[in-house]
């Protein structure tokens, strides 16, 4: 008898330490951070991925001499106009990035015309459109990147403040970042470089999570 409680306890005490051991495993667990990869999307009518913090964070990663301020309030603009119309705020922001070289500019356009796409820039006779506000001329980004995606009977929430939004509208129809190659621009090249800078962005959060 004496025996077999002895055996009894020694079981028990086997049990008691193997729970232990798996709660400690299930607990760890918990507290581990995941790691996952973000994957952001190429088409242009779709969710945008991260906080304009992030999205300036990136940015003055690659731009340190760059205004915190004014990066931040860019990014901020970003996220708010694209989702005011269902445009990936994310494809946007890199595109911004391309078009001034992270605000450093240095063509046609000038940091106080507020055009941060490009927009109607063509020769030293037309530099581009110019807007009063970042906000504006983030919105005008916005609404020709939704020109290009959409049909024409989608419309807008805010006014139209594109000039050269009913072009596209009626003309173009192009649903992801590959079809900007020969239609935003000439560079044939354009959507590739453009699809680089994403993939930056991808790497840049990826390697922090």
């Amino acid at each position: 008898m004496k025996n077999f409680i002895k055996k009894s306890s020694f079981f028990a005490l086997i049990l008691v330490f193997c729970a232990l051991c798996f709660s400690c495993v299930s607990l760890s667990s918990l507290f581990t951070k995941q790691r996952y990869t973000v994957k952001i999307s190429r088409d242009i009518m779709a969710p945008g991925f991260f906080t304009s913090y992030e999205l300036a964070d990136f940015f003055l990663k690659q731009n340190p001499d760059a205004n915190e301020e004014e990066v931040q309030e860019l990014a901020f603009y970003y996220v708010y106009e694209g989702l005011q119309e269902g445009v990936n705020y994310t494809v946007a922001f890199a595109q911004m990035c391309l078009e001034t070289g992270f605000l450093k500019f240095g063509n046609l356009v000038t940091p106080d015309m507020h055009n941060y796409c490009g927009l109607g820039s063509i020769d030293k006779d037309n530099p581009g459109a110019s807007f009063e506000t970042m906000q504006m001329g983030v919105r005008a980004h916005i609404q020709h990147l939704q020109a290009y995606a959409t049909k024409e009977d989608q419309k807008l929430n805010n006014p139209v403040i594109d000039p050269r939004y009913d072009w596209p509208h009626k003309s173009k129809y192009i649903t992801n970042i590959q079809g900007l190659a020969g239609n935003w621009a000439t560079d044939p090249e354009y959507s590739n470089k453009l699809e680089s800078l994403i993939k930056k962005i991808e790497d840049f959060y990826n390697s922090r999570n």
